[in-house]
């Protein structure tokens, strides 16, 4: 296995180009043969990319997404992915850090933070204004898709792009890139990744772990950690070509894309029809997510082997449906950070045995665990990110999960360190948005909670506020997504009177107030 994950993906093309390698929801495919060109021809396009200099990056998932990411990467970009969930204070903040020196989006993405950027922002969509991202800062750019409205004159466009031959070395190949307009080198956005050793520690994506509009904090990982995660991955859960893995996720994209199988991403129709039409034989789910497919079809197609479930505990009644609607298949919990992707697998039937904890299984060969005094997990190992974005590189990564080794070596998880909350598989932290909130002056008190669903394993974010002279509901529901990040908006709003208190300093007493708050739900 490829220590780089872009000689990776170029070594399964080679072993069979006519194989499929991406198909989308709307039956678009691309064979390994049209990968392996196109991202040859990004990176040539790109050419002039210091390893870490940053890319925004606003394509929607597909075929031409899985190229130009790929050809990015290829060329020596570090991906930044445009959230259009975030607050655009939060955007500028990331953006600000980043420094891109290309943007890579589509016609639709340039529309939408243009000419109609106020019809976006009513439909919850705020992206940053990709023709200048960070004012005074230039940029290029490279777009896919149909001409319209807000694309710059001189982008580039990816199909009409000129073909570089198959033989055509890739950047790694080449003496040191020079910019597009000659001279010296553009420095590196970030020191930490800015002199990188061989290709496979070239900075490849810088993945956010929140939406905070003071330090954004972003996570690097190089070609090499991503290469070393598939590895891990496939170890665990081998795939060989003609195998078709039904997934969104990145994690499972590239180790589907190194072995050689077909990577089938989700269009809008219920789970069961996509994956018997693809004639998948992996899934991933978000648990919650499979859980309201299984409410829909209850049985999945014949041909799966393998489904996966992650990015949120798995509870046994969702393992147990899981199971029961595909019985020729595994079923698997994955674990694992955005920092270290992936930690440890357990199957659904040792999960289901275990009643103390949540079973995480084993660690993954290869991977370091450390518990803490407090209780807290510490993972390491060649997967391990880099670096957060400006930050010293990293030997091991606080996971804020509270964890503990059974007398088989196997990781349960006790709990969360904080009071974060997940969502439909989105990490939520309150401590970034509840001064925010607070500070509105129709609100006293602001508290956002979390509130699992028993069947689901899901949790209902709910904002509870204590109200202030001039509390208006209506305001208020107005007010948070200008504050507030898409992925972060409560389900509903609770209003009390008061805060439970505890202890001499009185301290807001999140149990008691998470329980008043589903007893007013229950009404």
């Amino acid at each position: 296995m490829s220590r780089d994950v872009v000689s990776g993906v170029l070594t399964a093309a080679g072993r069979g180009p006519e194989k499929r390698a991406v198909v989308d929801g709307r039956g678009r495919v691309l064979t390994y043969g049209e990968l392996a060109g196109r991202v040859r021809t990004v990176s040539r396009a790109m050419a002039g990319l210091r390893p870490g200099n940053a890319v925004l990056f606003a394509v929607r998932p597909g075929p031409d997404a899985v190229a130009l990411a790929l050809g990015a990467v290829a060329a020596g970009g570090m991906l930044v992915l445009a959230d259009p969930g975030l607050a655009p204070a939060a955007a500028a903040a990331r953006l600000a850090r980043a420094r891109p020196a290309w943007v890579v989006a589509d016609s639709v993405a340039y529309t939408l933070s243009g000419p109609l950027r106020g019809l976006a922002r009513r439909r919850g969509l705020s992206l940053p204004r990709l023709r200048d991202p960070v004012p005074g800062h230039p940029v290029r750019h490279l777009t896919t898709g149909p001409w319209l409205p807000g694309v710059p004159a001189g982008a580039l466009h990816l199909h009409r792009l000129p073909p570089v031959a198959p033989a055509a070395p890739l950047p790694e190949d080449r003496p040191t890139a020079v910019p597009p307009g000659g001279g010296k080198e553009r420095p590196s956005a970030d020191p930490a990744v800015a002199s990188p050793g061989g290709e496979e520690e070239w900075p490849a994506v810088v993945a956010f772990t929140s939406g905070t509009t003071g330090m954004p904090r972003g996570v690097v990982h190089t070609r090499g950690s991503l290469a070393e995660g598939a590895a891990l991955f496939l170890g665990a859960v081998p795939l060989v070509p003609g195998d078709v893995v039904h997934t969104d996720q990145l994690m499972l994209g590239l180790p589907t894309l190194m072995a050689g199988a077909t990577w089938s991403l989700p269009g809008t129709r219920p789970l069961a029809e996509e994956l018997a039409e693809r004639a998948a034989t992996h899934a991933f789910c978000v648990p919650a997510r499979l859980d309201a497919a299984l409410r829909v079809a209850p049985a999945l197609p014949g041909t799966l082997r393998c489904l996966l479930l992650g990015t949120a505990p798995s509870p046994p009644a969702g393992l147990r449906r899981a199971r029961a609607a595909a019985p020729g298949a595994r079923v698997f919990s994955v674990y694992a950070t955005t920092e270290a992707l992936p930690i440890a697998i357990a199957s659904a039937e040792e999960k289901l045995s275990v009643t103390e904890g949540d079973l995480l299984g084993r660690p993954l060969p290869g991977v370091g665990t450390r518990i803490a005094a407090d209780g807290e997990l510490f993972v390491s190992g060649p997967h391990l990110a880099r670096s957060y974005l400006g930050e010293p590189p990293m030997a091991e990564v606080a996971t804020g999960d509270l964890a503990r080794l059974d007398g088989r070596g196997r990781l349960v998880l006790l709990g969360r360190k904080k009071d974060m909350i997940i969502r439909d598989g989105v990490n939520i932290y309150p401590g970034l948005y509840e001064p925010a909130v607070a500070a509105l002056p129709e609100v006293a008190e602001a508290a956002l909670l979390g509130v699992p669903d028993p069947e689901t394993g899901d949790e209902e974010v709910v904002l509870a506020v204590v109200p202030g002279p001039c509390f208006a509901l209506a305001r208020l529901r107005a007010a948070l997504p200008d504050i507030v990040d898409a992925g972060a908006l409560p389900d509903r709003v609770a209003v009390l009177p008061e805060f439970p208190r505890t202890g001499r300093s009185a301290k807001l007493d999140r149990d008691r107030l998470r329980a008043l708050v589903r007893e007013e739900g229950a009404r």
